[in-house]
């Protein structure tokens, strides 16, 4: 036998002899022959159902299944075998055209291949060849329908070999033929069989009365099974028609009719509309029969269903065009046929559109007959179109829309081919001829995609192709918004339609390459109205109205304070400089205009080019003009006799100016000119005013706010600018003006240490006039008096002598000094205003939250308070008004819905294992019905209350009344008193008999006839109460067991004792009133017969109430603090105290909004394995520990779940599977993983299911019948058919996994996981992009599909649909594209983006209809676009990290971004879970942007796109979401690194260009400050600390820090001071922590906001917070310099293990170790050399915010490092170190193996010659420290030559020699081993020998060694710097080799420097613990040192 006939008998064996417990490769259930199928075939639907009829078929004959009788004929079948391995070839060769192929031959031909060894070994069975050969003939003829020239590979083989079979099989018959007729009666009574042994009749009839019985949901598994077998049933049915109808064609083509039975052909038309579910559909069954879905029946469907059909004026379709059976053609038919869209995607668009319909409808009215009222015609202006035509292009536009793949980004585009497509749509209905358009025929046929949308995508990918995967500059390439721009213009329409794909704007791009001199110029066209050069610049141009603000304030406040605050006509004429300070600033905006533009004028539209130039030329003049005349009049006035003419010209002109300027300011930001502004639009003059004075784009037009909202955000910062500029003037500038003034006029003789080049020069200019010199005072703040020169110059100019012929010195003042001294001021001044806007806003943030009413209820006394409250405010929210209940019954049923919602709250709580089911009993309130009529309130809120009560009446010697009084102070110990008071006699009156009955009703009559008389205390013994309580306890002990003898007897005995306890202890009332029924008691007694009839509680409800009171009488004090787990608590804190928050009114749930959850996915976690959960890290900690000793309470609930003991080991649950699953989805359900979203994204289901279920009181619903009980039972809800569609109807869920079919194809894990995912959630849609390899012309093509599938109830992926996509979608950033390819899958009005690490809550959930009515709310002038949604962020548990995070977000996300909303308007979005205006944003772009780098922060560019589009962003705080953050340093780092990078590329965008020049000013301050200038202002905070330390060193080492410091008093000095503080409390974190501190105070109570502020500072929080500080610097700056930005995976796991000293080393080396050392270097020097007047403590005062960022940079990496400071990870992180530093690199070493390849990549960003430029310019300042030290050396002297600075080189020259010669290549001296070693011995002796005889001849001391070795460390640092830079350059040398070994050694220096601190530390071992506790929790401390001990004879633990 050969190999491959082994290899095809082993499959079908396999096949054959699956068992059907198993599951398929993807842990589903599978069997037979489809658990072998490819998953490229499983995802045709067709082929699928085939498949599993075949299934089903073998199913049905067991003998047919044996692999014996396979075994026992394999010899008789022997010549048949060259057909089955034929058959196995065939099914993998064919699988491209089969799967593509909609006809039946293929799909039958397919069925035919796969179930050929059944069939064929169910002929040998009957002895039977004739079916056998029936199959062979037709399996050749269909395989020769489908491919006739046998083009594919293997289909001749398979022909010729089926052709040999077939004609030995017929010449071994003897009868020659064969007669079909006899295989068409087998398989019609195969037919009869199957339907008669499955029942067929009657299993629907049985699942429907299953299904729409009122008790069906206690048989949920039976209602289940009976849908899964009918489907297969009738879906095996359904094929076998198939074949019969192909059979009869093959036997008589004539009279195929004929020969099926006319009842049989009727049989199966019937059988074939059951099979709704082999026609997959998505939502709502358009294209499919339905039974169990009852979508189809609400009126609204039926309504828009009906308002898409066929019209009269639409041409008729030709009689071939398919319409499927089950619905009659309808206008997206028409348009399929017209212009070609995919089917699928029309059947997406068929279902969209009608879902957007019937929900508009239901919100209108529940129509009487189907006529809906057409709602979404807001795309184009339709006003003169009628409703059919509406909808006609309302359908266009979302075909067009769906199919446009990644042109989706261009929604003016999109118009542009809708406008056209419209035309052609128009002129069709004038011919009433139905044709294909001309601008989507080609030769291959009609197609939108391929003649519309693939010119366009081709020139996209082109561009994209072309930025050299994101290193390429912006202006070298077109991006989204170029190609959406050019529609902006009127030469779009230069393109033609259709497509003129010669215009230029099609040319692509000629392919960049790498040498940049080669590279020719391309013809494509360039940019288009905006060019993202990457240049700090676009800060200044994007906000020029900010910095010309702040420079004319600092300006102006610096004249009033050198003029010492006077304000007289000298102030004021210093003032009027502010004048040309103005028009300067404006030039070099306009000029800055005119550069920025470079690169896309030959592309922008004319009248914006005409614009900048004119501007440009405007402020040049007015410069000109404007500093002229200021100049002229001061040297006017400062003439004997000059006038003062020019200087009133001057102030007139520049009067006019600044009026005219506020006017236009006033008309142009005022909301109420708005209006007065647009009248006067038709003027020309007007219009030209506004033009000039802004661009008018196609967006960001009427970005103005109501007049109210206006105000607001304008006095908010009117408060926070009079606090800056307040703060400025008298603790920044004003303190500065002494110090400059004795610098600069006193300090003539300054004694320099080294050679200065600036400040003692003196300028002899040729020509100065004075009052140039006069101008010099006044800038300088100087009187004429003070000096001599002046005095002298004075009295010349008096006496008529020309100054302008005299050659006056002119001193430059010490220039650097007071640089040095004004810098770090500077600085400040430019952010501080960024301090005063945190705390104002966090003050604002915290007042609106109170008003708000957050955090009223911050603890379970609170909610124990309010709960009386909270049934009112469940029903007013949450409640839909029920007008058809009378209002007393509704009075009495208060409680009962808020019982049936929050039943399933707390179920789903214990299901995730928060609470155990005891608590959750607790905390349930019951309903309020049944024989109990009274408010039973929750038992936690009743905890000890009747012992309390007890204890009050025992002891209580007070009056009757007074005993009540005190009891009812506390209104739930009356509640439990009266509860138990009447629950006791509804028990006992219950089971006892009448003579116990008689019994009751005595004792409650004299209970109540004691009450009345006051008599309590006389009738009643109340001191042995508790005897009584003791036996009503013991009896409900008994009661609430299950019934048998032995209980039934102790029960009667506990009720006899009960009797004796109360008529001897108890009575001491007169009982000869009632002595008969006394004495018939007494009797019955003594007889033994009383109680002896008790009757056992049966009835549930009675059964509930003795649990009840047993636990009312047993519960302790300690229940009333549940839920004790602190999750729980928060959760139910937070629903309670939100029920009292304003919100929405809810809508019922038929008439709310409809929306979408929408999750893009790659391939992150989905669910943990086991492998994952075990595996142990080198300390033997493993996931599942970690999470145990996390959630040690949690970890016990779930063992209780799953009835296992809490001691329970981990190996005990691999005993069964089922717990493992459990345990897999515990572990991931408290990691950031897939499931866990999914999960809680499905509660919105599970909520709408609910609330649909109770709301079926209401009139017209199908289930208006039911009683008031059942009414509110809400078990089963989840099962209603109604609730089910209700539900599906206004929610749907889709995960767009990117490669989730790529994944399959691998069998990776995560593809298992994710359709596990689906199967148990039935409404979660998968969309993915599936890629497909053909055959076209000899050539492989990849195409690609998006699809969307969703779970058969085979286990299996099914797909919905497949729209083929015009090439690969992934051309920008992977998220936006991911979002967009699936978004066409996604339905409703809204949609909420949630990322795959976010959770949800089922209370919250609940909330939704509340906000998604805020759409229709008041919010501003217009209407929300975006709705902010509250986070919680769920992993601030996990470490103290994670815990930073976590409140530094919670911050952000609560506070923040409530000021942001309200007042501010600027809130944008920032991230999920907003909630979007689907409709809204599908139309205007998506809800992200794409394009690669520039939008890598893709989110925000949603907000900034909505705001420019007129949209509108709010903020509500009632519901939350939960969120995931990053838990480990490195994470963290990663996550902000990638934010700060995107935030530099917004810097470069147009977007933030667009809205900072639109916005008014105020807005546009909340706007800056809150997106890109925070990370200037953290930029500028680092740069403030090196500005400051700069010019220390300055001083210190130029030698005139010392009488500057005595003289000017500058250490003490109040600005300086002022300075520094504000920089240190900015970097540590304080500004970030008082939004925080204010949230906590609000939302926890004051006192735990001290405390958890405190304790965040133990565990180290302001050094997490000033490294984040350098991160964010390092990567901002960067980014905006040399680019780089990109998107960093971070993990988000669980941070359980030690990261490495090279992998911090290799992350933090160039961000913060090198920065923080150059810190430390100049705080060094600066103590070496600089002038100390108070001492050490002085320095240390001065310096501490230096020494603490630096040491916080070089060492928190370190400090938050899982056993950073263990000795034994020390020795290993250093050996690990060292091979790292010291291994080469080479072709595919990857940075992490080799310090050669990271270093590599480390300097990958720096590309261009600009960057070069940069780079090398920002070195020059190492080279400092070596001019400044060397002249301090005691060898020099006092010679401050230029000779000893030379000198210095030379030395540094033989250094490096000296380093050459000893790092020489061992490699190149392999022949001259000994001369190099003697070489290199003799120079260390002359090097050693000549320092000697240095430090002896002559002055260089042992500290000048150390001195130079300070001096040179830095320079080298440059030089090395410089070389990197120009790397190329270096290379071209040679010396690059070099330079890479002093870099090396370099890298080898600086981590000796970090690693030495590390190691000494990891001496101690308590250190390693305190970290271990400061890192973690004390639980998991405490585990983890237990497990260090139990790991000890670990091999694998790595001790």
């Amino acid at each position: 036998m050969s190999r491959a006939e082994i290899l095809w008998e082993r499959l079908v064996r396999a096949a054959l002899r699956r068992e059907r417990t198993g599951t398929d490769r993807y842990g589903l259930p599978s069997s037979g022959i489809v658990a072998n199928v490819p998953s490229s075939l499983a995802n045709n639907r067709d082929i699928d159902a085939i498949l599993r009829a075949a299934d089903e078929i073998q199913d049905d004959d067991p003998n047919v299944s044996r692999i014996s009788l396979w075994d026992a004929r394999k010899r008789e079948a022997a010549d048949g075998r060259c057909v089955l391995k034929s058959t196995s070839s065939l099914k993998f060769v064919l699988r491209e055209k089969i799967t593509k192929s909609k006809s039946i031959q293929a799909r039958v031909l397919y069925f035919f291949i796969s179930v050929f060894p059944i069939i064929y070994s169910y002929s040998i069975k009957s002895v039977n060849f004739c079916l056998f050969n029936a199959v062979c003939e037709h399996a050749y003829s269909l395989a020769q329908n489908l491919d006739p020239n046998s083009e594919g590979r293997g289909v001749l083989q398979f022909k010729t070999g089926l052709m040999s079979v077939i004609k030995q099989k017929l010449a071994k018959r003897e009868g020659g033929g064969i007669d079909r007729s006899q295989d068409l009666a087998r398989l019609q009574e195969f037919y009869k069989l199957y339907r008669e042994k499955h029942n067929v009749d009657k299993l629907l009839e049985e699942e429907m009365k299953l299904r729409e019985s009122s008790a069906f949901s206690g048989n949920l598994g039976e209602l289940e099974r009976k849908t899964v077998k009918r489907k297969r049933v009738f879906a095996t049915l359904k094929v076998l028609g198939a074949v019969l109808e192909q059979l009869s064609k093959e036997v008589s083509p004539d009279d195929a009719e004929r020969l099926i039975p006319e009842e049989l052909k009727r049989v199966m038309e019937s059988d074939a509309a059951m099979t709704e579910d082999l026609v997959a559909y998505n939502i709502i069954p358009l294209d499919a029969p339905t039974i169990t879905n009852v979508i189809p029946s609400f009126p609204e469907v039926r309504a828009a269903i009906s308002a898409l059909k066929y019209f009269r004026d639409l041409p008729k379709l030709p009689a071939n065009f398919s319409i499927p059976a089950t619905r009659t053609a309808d206008i997206l038919d028409f348009l399929h046929y017209v212009f070609g869209f995919q089917k699928d995607s029309v059947s997406n668009q068929r279902e969209h559109i009608v879902h957007l319909l019937a929900d508009e409808q239901s919100r209108l009215g529940i129509p009487e007959e189907p006529e809906p009222t057409v709602a979404y015609l807001g795309i184009c202006s339709l006003e003169a179109v009628n409703k059919e035509k509406k909808l006609l292009f309302l359908s266009l536009y979302f075909l067009i829309w769906a199919e446009a793949s990644n042109i989706r980004f261009l929604p003016e585009c999109l118009c542009y081919i809708f406008h056209h497509m419209g035309r052609e749509l128009e002129e069709i209905l004038r011919q009433q001829i139905a044709q294909p358009a001309n601008s989507c025929v080609s030769e291959k046929g009609v197609s939108f995609l391929d003649q519309v949308v693939r010119p366009l995508f081709e020139v996209v990918a082109a561009e994209a192709a072309n930025n050299d995967n994101g290193r390429a500059p912006h202006s070298a390439w077109r991006n989204y918004d170029d190609f959406n721009e050019y529609f902006w213009s009127l030469r779009c329409f230069e393109l033609s339609w259709p497509w003129r794909t010669s215009s230029s704007f099609f040319l692509k791009p000629t392919p960049r390459s790498k040498n940049f001199l080669k590279s020719g110029k391309s013809k494509r066209q360039g940019k288009t109205s905006f060019v993202e050069h990457r240049t700090f610049l676009h800060l200044y141009h994007s906000f020029h109205r900010l910095w010309i603000f702040l420079l004319m304030m600092f300006q102006g406040l610096t004249i009033i304070a050198f003029n010492n605050g006077r304000v007289d006509s000298k102030t004021i004429r210093e003032v009027l400089s502010l004048g040309p300070t103005f028009v300067v600033m404006k030039f070099i905006q306009s000029a800055l205009d005119i550069v920025m533009m470079y690169g896309a004028y030959s592309t922008t539209r004319r009248l914006a080019v005409s614009r900048i130039v004119l501007r440009f030329l405007w402020f040049s003049i007015a410069s000109v003009v404007i500093c002229f005349l200021y100049v002229k009049a001061l040297d006017e006035e400062n003439k004997a006799n000059g006038s003062s003419v020019v200087y009133r010209i001057y102030v007139i002109v520049l009067g006019i100016y600044a009026g005219v300027q506020f006017f236009l300011s006033l008309l142009m930001r005022l909301p109420a000119c708005h209006s007065l502004t647009n009248q006067c639009d038709s003027w020309p003059l007007v219009r030209f005013i506004k033009w000039m004075n802004q661009e008018h784009y196609y967006v960001g037009r009427g970005l103005y706010e109501r007049t109210s909202d206006y105000i607001k955000y304008v006095l908010f910062w009117l408060v926070v600018l009079g606090c800056k500029f307040s703060f400025a003037y008298f603790l920044q500038i004003k303190p500065l003006v002494k110090p400059t003034r004795i610098i600069v006029l006193d300090l003539d003789n300054l004694e320099y240490s080294w050679h200065d080049f600036v400040s003692k020069r003196r300028i002899y200019p040729s020509s100065f006039s004075l009052w140039e010199w006069r101008l010099i005072q006044y800038v300088d703040g100087c009187t004429v008096e003070t000096k001599s020169e002046v005095i002298l110059e004075w009295e010349i100019s008096c006496m008529g002598i020309e100054a302008s012929d005299a050659r006056l010195p002119v001193y430059n003042h010490n220039v650097l000094t007071v640089a040095s001294l004004w810098a770090p001021v500077v600085c400040i001044y430019l952010l501080d205003i960024y301090l005063f806007y945190t705390i104002i806003s966090a003050a604002w943030g915290f007042l609106l939250g109170a008003r708000d009413r957050l955090g009223e209820i911050r603890s379970l006394g609170a909610v124990h308070k309010l709960f009386e409250r909270f049934p009112e405010a469940f029903m007013d929210n949450l409640h839909v008004p029920l007008p058809s209940r009378a209002s007393n019954r509704l009075s009495t049923q208060v409680s009962d819905n808020n019982t049936v919602l929050l039943g399933p709250c707390f179920v789903f709580a214990a299901a995730c294992d928060l609470g155990y089911m005891g608590e959750m009993e607790l905390l349930l309130m019951p309903k309020n019905s049944g024989s109990l009529l009274m408010v039973q309130w929750p038992l936690f809120l009743l905890a000890s209350k009747i012992f309390l009560a007890k204890d009050i009446a025992v002891e209580s010697r007070d009056s009757q009344e007074e005993l009540w009084d005190r009891i009812s102070r506390d209104d739930y110990m009356k509640y439990a008193v009266e509860e138990c008071y009447h629950t006791i006699n509804l028990i006992l009156t219950a089971i006892l008999d009448d003579e116990g009955k008689m019994w009751v009703e005595r004792i409650y009559e004299d209970i109540r006839g004691s009450l009345a008389n006051r008599s309590v205390y006389v009738d009643f013994r109340l001191t042995n109460l508790p005897l009584v309580i003791q036996k009503v306890t013991a009896l409900m002990g008994i009661l609430k067991e299950v019934e048998t003898p032995e209980l039934v007897n102790g029960a009667v005995k506990a009720v006899q004792d009960l009797y004796d306890v109360v008529r001897i202890d108890i009575l001491s009332i007169n009982m000869s009133k009632h002595y008969e029924t006394w004495n018939m008691l007494s009797k019955a007694r003594t007889e033994g017969r009383l109680f002896s009839k008790l009757k056992w509680p049966t009835d549930a409800e009675l059964r509930t109430q003795v649990r009840r009171l047993y636990s009312l009488l047993t519960i302790k004090e300690s229940a009333a603090n549940i839920p004790q787990n602190l999750e729980a608590r928060r959760r139910l804190e937070f629903f309670t105290n939100s029920l009292f928050m304003k919100m929405p009114v809810t809508k019922p749930v038929r008439e709310m909004l409809s929306f979408s959850v929408f999750t893009p996915y790659y391939s992150e976690t989905v669910l943990y394995s086991m492998s994952e959960l075990l595996k142990r890290n080198e300390d033997g900690i493993s996931v599942l520990f970690y999470l145990q000793k996390i959630y040690p309470d949690e970890w016990k609930n779930f063992l209780a779940r799953i009835g296992r003991d809490e001691n329970t080991l981990d190996s005990e649950l691999n005993d069964n599977p089922n717990d493992i699953l459990e345990l897999r989805f515990w572990a991931s359900y408290r990691g950031q993983t897939l499931a866990r979203t999914v999960r809680g994204m499905m509660y919105y289901r599970k909520a709408l299911m609910l609330q649909t279920y109770l709301e079926r009181m209401t009139a017209g619903d199908m289930e208006a019948a039911l009683s008031m009980n059942e009414a509110t039972d809400t078990q089963g809800f989840e099962f209603s058919p109604e609730a089910r569609a209700q539900a599906d109807l206004k929610f749907t869920y889709v995960v767009t996994c990117q490669i989730y079919g790529k994944q399959k194809e691998e069998q990776k894990p995560q593809a298992a996981d994710i359709a596990m995912l689906m199967q148990r959630h039935e409404a979660l849609r998968v969309a993915f992009i599936d890629e497909v390899e053909t055959l076209k012309d000899g050539k492989v093509h990849t195409e690609f599909y998006s699809k969307l599938v969703k779970a058969d109830i085979n286990g299996k992926d099914k797909d919905i649909y497949s729209v083929k996509l015009p090439g690969n979608p992934k051309l920008g950033e992977g998220k936006p594209e991911n979002q967009n390819h699936a978004i066409v899958f996604t339905r409703g009005n809204a949609m909420q983006t949630i990322d795959m690490n976010q959770d949800n809550y089922f209370e919250e959930a609940l909330k939704m209809r509340n906000l998604l009515e805020e759409f229709n709310s008041d919010h501003g002038i217009r209407p929300p676009t975006i709705l902010g949604v509250r986070e919680h962020v769920f992993t601030g548990s996990v470490s103290s990290l994670a815990l930073f995070m976590s409140n530094q977000e919670t911050s952000f996300v609560t506070l923040g971004q409530r000021v942001l909303a309200n007042p501010l308007k600027v809130r944008m979005h920032y991230g999920h879970p907003d909630v979007f205006d689907r409709v809204f944003h599908i139309t205007r772009g998506g809800i992200s942007k794409a394009s690669r780098v520039i939008n890598i922060s893709e989110d925000i560019y949603a907000g900034f796109n909505s705001t420019l589009r007129q949209g509108n962003i709010t903020h509500h705080e009632y519901i939350q979401v939960g969120k995931g953050r990053d838990v480990g340093l490195n994470q963290i780092a990663l996550f902000e690194g990638k934010v700060a990078g995107g935030n530099g590329e917004q810097v470069l965008s147009r977007d933030v260009y667009r809205l900072g020049q639109l916005f008014d000013f105020f807005r546009m301050l909340s706007f800056y400050f809150t997106t890109v200038g925070f990370y200037c202002c953290t930029m500028l905070t680092v740069l403030t600390v090196y500005i400051f330390l700069y010019g220390k060193t300055y001083l210190a080492l130029s030698g005139v820090d010392e009488e500057i410091d005595v003289r000017a008093d500058i250490t003490r000095n109040t600005a300086l001071s002022a300075a520094l503080n504000a920089q240190f409390l900015f970097q540590i974190g304080i500004f970030t922590a008082v939004p925080m501190i204010l949230g906590f105070i609000l939302e926890q109570g004051f006192l735990r906001a001290v405390v958890s502020f405190i304790t965040m500072q133990f565990q180290l929080a302001t050094v997490f917070f000033t490294f984040s500080l350098g991160t964010r610097t390092h990567y901002f700056g960067r980014t905006i310099l040399h680019g780089g930005a990109k998107y960093h995976a971070t993990g988000r796991g669980f941070v359980v293990r030690h990261i490495k000293f090279s992998e911090n080393y290799r992350l933090y080396s160039r961000s913060h170790f090198v920065k923080g050392l150059e810190v430390v270097l100049l705080l060094v020097v600066y103590v070496a050399y600089g002038y100390k007047e108070g001492g050490a403590l002085a320095y240390i005062l001065i310096t501490v915010s230096s020494w603490f960022m630096a040491i916080s940079w070089l060492f928190a990496p370190y400090l938050f490092n899982p056993s950073g400071f263990e000795w034994q990870k020390t020795v290993e992180d250093f050996r690990d170190w060292t091979n790292w530093l010291l291994y080469r690199g080479g072709i595919g070493v990857k940075g992490e193996e080799s310090w050669e390849a990271w270093w590599d990549e480390e300097m990958a960003h720096i590309r261009t010659f600009s960057g070069r430029l940069m780079e090398t310019i920002l070195s020059l300042r190492f080279f400092i420290f070596q001019y400044g030290v060397v002249y301090k050396l005691h060898v020099q002297d006092t010679d401050t030559s230029l000779t000893v600075y030379g000198f210095s080189w030379i030395v540094l020259a033989v250094l490096l020699v000296l380093f050459k010669v000893f790092t020489f290549s061992q490699k190149i001296s392999v022949n001259f081993q000994l001369l190099l070693r003697f070489i290199q011995g003799l120079s260390f002796l002359l090097a050693l020998a000549g320092l000697v005889v240095a430090v002896v001849l002559t002055s260089l001391s042992v500290s000048d060694i150390f001195a130079s070795i300070l001096a040179f460390v830095p320079t080298g640092w440059g030089i090395l710097s410089i070389a990197v830079a120009w790397k190329p350059l270096m290379k071209k040398l040679g010396v690059w080799k070099s330079i890479r070994s002093v870099a090396r050694l370099y890298d080898a220096g600086m981590g000796m420097l970090i690693f030495i601190p590390i190691a000494l530390f990891s001496w101690f071992p308590f250190i390693s613990t305190f970290q271990t506790r400061l890192m973690f929790n004390q639980a998991f401390s405490r585990g983890l040192e237990i497990s260090l001990i139990l790991a000890g004879n670990n091999p694998n633990s790595g001790l």
